[in-house]
Formats: structure tokens, sequence, C-alpha cells
């Protein structure tokens, strides 16, 4: 496994730690707990559904705001059973598009919030869907590749508004560029 670029303190917006990564070959397929993933730049995650995607390269949840999740449904929320790529410690995952983040060496950058489907009613129960409303994820893009390992850190890291900005745009444009060069669009 590649070295985690240092970050220093005074870069780093918040911090958590990876407890849990998960990857499904297909849609509707179970999801499989691995304990490393290789993260492509530009295409996704080896040997997940959304691989070759333009954009839902990877998604990453919170276990913080699952246990508030899990207390508002009544019941346990299990980790695969919300279909995310990779789960974190503590703390909220950062959702403003075109913000980054590192997972150990892996650049990422929000493309959206995830939104809860509902394939997690019949995966978790009813209500699951409801329940993880505002507490679904992330849905990033990989930036810089690399491998990612249960134990490595999530690093949130700081941006204005405006970079923000910036990036997303950059991110739509490049996106589009691939689109009209017959890039895979996957459903």
């Amino acid at each position: 496994m590649a070295a985690t670029p240092a970050i220093p303190a005074d870069r780093a917006v918040s911090d958590a730690v990876v407890t849990a990564i998960h990857v499904a070959p297909g849609r509707r397929l179970p999801m499989r707990a691995v304990g490393s993933v290789v993260a492509e730049a530009g295409v996704g995650l080896v040997g997940d559904r959304y691989h070759g995607s333009r954009h839902r390269h990877v998604t990453v949840q919170s276990a913080a705001r699952l246990a508030e999740a899990a207390e508002r449904l009544g019941a346990p929320v299990p980790v695969p059973g919300t279909r995310r790529n990779i789960t974190v410690d503590t703390g909220e995952v950062v959702s403003v598009p075109g913000a980054q983040a590192r997972v150990g060496p892996v650049l990422l950058e929000v493309v959206r919030v995830a939104a809860p489907c509902r394939i997690l009613d019949d995966e978790v129960g009813p209500g699951a869907a409801a329940a993880l409303h505002a507490r679904a994820g992330t849905v990033f893009r990989i930036v810089e590749g690399g491998e990612i390992a249960v134990g490595d850190a999530y690093v949130e890291l700081p941006f204005t508004p405006e970079e923000a900005a910036a990036r997303a745009t950059r991110s739509r444009e490049a996106a589009s560029i691939r689109a009209g060069a017959g890039a895979r669009r996957l459903p």
C-alpha cells in the first residue's frame, strides 16, 4: 500500500477513521465487506457496481449518523444494509459539492449528498429510507487513486465556498467533455 501523504494539522478540517469498506458487483447484489479496495481516479472502486460511472465513484457514510438513523427507526441499521462503500467512525461527512477529503492516500471530491433509496426499506426494514434522510452519506468522485483500507484516516480538507464552487464547475465541465468523447454512462 502506498504511504499516505502528510497533511499539515492546520489543513485538516475534521478527521475520522475508516471502520468498514463494502462493494457490490451489481445492482441489488449483496454488499461484500473487504479489508481494502483499489480506488481508480476518474473511474471508481475496483469490484463495485459503480466502477466506470461518471460521478458516483464512491459513497462515504458516518457510523455516528447511522446510530442516529437507528434511533429514529427504532431498530439497528446494519452498515452493509445502507449500500454505502465506506463507513467512518465519527462525525459528519462533508457534503458541499466541490469540497475535498482524503481517505488514506485517495483524494475525493464531493459530487452530492447521497439520497437514501427505497431499496433500504427492503434491506433494513420499513421506514429505513425515511430514517436515513439527511443521514445517508455523500457521493464522491475519485480525483487521485490509491488503495483504501480499514483503519485509514478520513480527513476533510479546508475550502472556501468559492473554491468549492470552482471545483464543482471544473468537475461538471470535465464530465461534459468525457461524455462527448463517448464515455460510458451507466444508469
